[in-house]
């Protein structure tokens, strides 16, 4: 598996699996990950996935407890994460989580959806017929907590950001920026269309872990009514 290693600052280094975004990568980084789970040393903090890399963040302090060579600490972890590397295979039968996001289109709930529409040629319906079509990779989690970066959105209902963003989003709302979807897990200030709302709750703070989502899933949105929508939310609000 080719890879490339380079610092971040004194304690933490970027594991970089490729240049573009791909599922291959993807594959590639969820089988670091998978790893640094069950294997993870003393001395590591924390890892961090994104589209192409692996960050892992380490204690110079502990390494520096039981080294008995004249290593850098950051030496230390190169060799640590070469001989891991070295040991991984990747299992191209392994399949991904599939996660169905219910999806209530329109209306209150996604305003920008008639916009989204107009913008693309289309009617309200084949754009919910497009969304609801495709299957879309989870490559990573970020920006607001359980917040998924996805792709796979067709650029038939592409749509630019808004010109000004709203200050409040309300929590999972479902949106375009561009060629990407997102769903946002809580409220935040945000310039995505909004195309309608998730009656499932992203961020799960009780949990663990507290995400829904997580870097290798599928996501598959699935069309539901106004009073499914509301049905859900009364039955399911702490979930």
């Amino acid at each position: 598996m080719k890879y490339q290693l380079y610092p971040l600052s004194d304690h933490a280094i970027v594991i970089e699996l490729g240049k573009e975004i791909s599922d291959a990568i993807q594959q590639k980084i969820q089988l670091v990950t998978s790893f640094l789970d069950d294997y993870s040393a003393d001395w590591m903090i924390a890892y961090i996935p994104a589209f192409t890399t692996v960050t892992i963040f380490y204690d110079s302090m502990k390494l520096s407890s039981f080294n008995k060579s004249d290593e850098l600490p950051y030496d230390q972890v190169c060799h640590y994460i070469d001989q891991f590397m070295s040991g991984l295979i990747i299992d191209k039968q392994k399949e991904s989580r599939i996660v169905e996001i219910p999806v209530c289109y329109g209306g209150e709930l996604g305003p920008d959806l008639a916009h989204v529409a107009k913008s693309n040629g289309l009617t309200v319906e084949e754009v919910i017929h497009i969304h609801t079509s495709g299957t879309y990779a989870v490559h990573m989690i970020g920006f607001a907590p359980g917040f998924p970066y996805v792709g796979g959105m067709s650029e038939k209902i592409a749509t630019p950001r808004r010109a000004s963003p709203r200050l409040k989003i309300p929590a999972r709302s479902v949106g375009i920026a561009d060629s990407q979807t997102g769903i946002y897990p809580i409220e935040t200030p945000g310039g995505w269309q909004l195309i309608g709302r998730t009656p499932r709750q992203l961020f799960l703070p009780e949990s663990h872990p507290p995400s829904l989502l997580k870097a290798g899933d599928k996501i598959r949105f699935k069309p539901i009514t106004y009073q499914a929508y509301m049905k859900w939310r009364s039955e399911y609000a702490d979930d």
